[in-house]
């Protein structure tokens, strides 16, 4: 049995964030009901193709394990239908804009009168305050979340990750927010509402930076490698190229290859513990009891210097060959991987975390499992649907029409031709 068995969602996303959440919930075994516009469906659906006429990579590995319903609830039969699908679910999850739901006649109070068990969970792009009418997309979300400006090089301009924080980590924030209200609704009975904006979720995973933040108000960040170097601190936390977070100087170093491979390099931390082991691994055993390296406060203003000598040893070997090395000896360090290597990465292929899945119109493609592994609950990943495919069963097997509700619906728009029946 899988952990969210038995559990429905109603799921009105759309894009990036909000099918976030509802997969993860998918892959636990919540059975995720995706409500889409006749004809039309996700916008992702058509976005970014690689393949002609079939949907796209951006959406079907973000919509992995969930069923596919078309209904337009501005329609008197698609209100009805969407009436009927509140009232069997567990969870409704949208991340339009602000209101968006509201003015289709399902406000929160109109929704708690259909079914009061219901949670419904939302995404914005921010919370209560002057911006919560504006519209956010991954990188405004990644720069009004503090995260830009605190990534990049010192006197370069601000930069933005690579990495979906601001979509893909507010979905998972959200998914961990309906997991909680589904839990305090065994002891209560009751729903209740549940928002993330895409803002605080950014902010919350530079926590660190704030932290710093705090810290610069108090005196100079002395684990920066700008303090070292004699380049003074403003009145915010600065941006600190490739410095470790934790207060352990790190450094992108190259390898060998690095000429002509962009991903020849390896992350380097010259943690204290073990700086005699760093320090014999490149020739420098000297260092251990030399004034001005012996300590870490001594050789903060050396940090360059020290890095630039690592690397001439790192470039002797290849990414995978340091870290095998350093590894012996306890000391932290990370390849570069590209996405090229992490695709065919046997072992995350073996976990599940990697995995190839097999579409009626696009083939094989790969795609990422969940990340998040339970010893007692299976989770696997199963082909997105196709626009509406599921529509016919989910309206006579789930919410009960009749043959006559459904082609009446069909014919006004309230759901889609693919619900007719023969």
């Amino acid at each position: 049995m899988k952990a969210l068995e038995g559990v429905k969602i109603l799921d009105m996303t759309h894009v990036q964030s909000g099918p976030t959440c509802t997969q993860l919930l998918a892959w636990f075994g919540a059975d995720v009901i995706k409500v889409e516009r006749p004809g039309v469906g996700d916008a992702t659906r058509a976005q970014l193709r690689d393949i002609p006429d079939v949907d796209s990579l951006y959406f079907t590995m973000l919509n992995h394990n969930k069923r596919s319903v078309t209904v337009n609830p501005k329609t008197k039969t698609g209100k009805k239908i969407f009436t009927r699908l509140i009232e069997e679910c567990d969870v409704l999850v949208e991340n339009f804009a602000p209101g968006a739901i509201d003015r289709m006649g399902f406000s929160w109070e109109n929704i708690q009168s259909i079914n009061s068990r219901i949670i419904y969970a939302s995404i914005n792009g921010f919370g209560p305050g002057p911006y919560e009418e504006c519209k956010v997309y991954e990188n405004v979300a990644q720069c009004t979340g503090g995260a830009a400006s605190t990534t990049g090089f010192l006197g370069g301009p601000p930069i933005v990750t690579g990495a979906q924080i601001g979509d893909s980590g507010t979905g998972l924030h959200l998914a961990l927010g309906i997991v909680a209200a589904l839990y305090q609704r065994e002891t209560t009975g009751r729903g209740q509402r549940v928002t993330c904006a895409m803002q605080d979720g950014v902010l919350n995973l530079c926590r660190v930076k704030m932290r710093d933040q705090q810290r610069l108000e108090k005196g100079p960040l002395r684990e920066y490698s700008q303090y070292g170097q004699g380049v003074p601190f403003g009145e915010s936390t600065p941006r600190a190229g490739n410095d470790s977070g934790g207060g352990q100087p790190g450094w992108i170093l190259k390898c060998r290859g690095w000429e002509t491979d962009p991903d020849a390099y390896v992350y380097f931390i010259t943690q204290a513990a073990v700086w005699g082991n760093i320090c014999d691994l490149i020739g420098k055993s000297e260092w251990q009891d030399e004034r001005g390296y012996a300590s870490p406060e001594e050789r903060l203003d050396k940090i360059p210097e020290i890095f630039e000598e690592i690397e001439k040893w790192t470039k002797t070997l290849g990414k995978l060959d340091v870290m095998r090395q350093c590894n012996r000896l306890n000391i932290p360090c990370g390849p570069i991987l590209s996405m090229k290597e992490l695709s065919i990465e046997e072992s995350l292929k073996k976990t599940g975390t990697v995995v190839e899945v097999d579409h009626p119109t696009r083939g094989s493609y790969l795609s990422i499992g969940n990340p998040i592994k339970l010893s007692d609950s299976p989770s696997d990943v199963s082909r997105s649907p196709l626009l509406g495919e599921h529509t016919l069963e989910i309206l006579r097997d789930l919410i009960g029409l009749s043959q006559e509700e459904i082609e009446e619906a069909v014919e006004e728009g309230g759901t889609g031709t693919e619900a007719a029946t023969n």
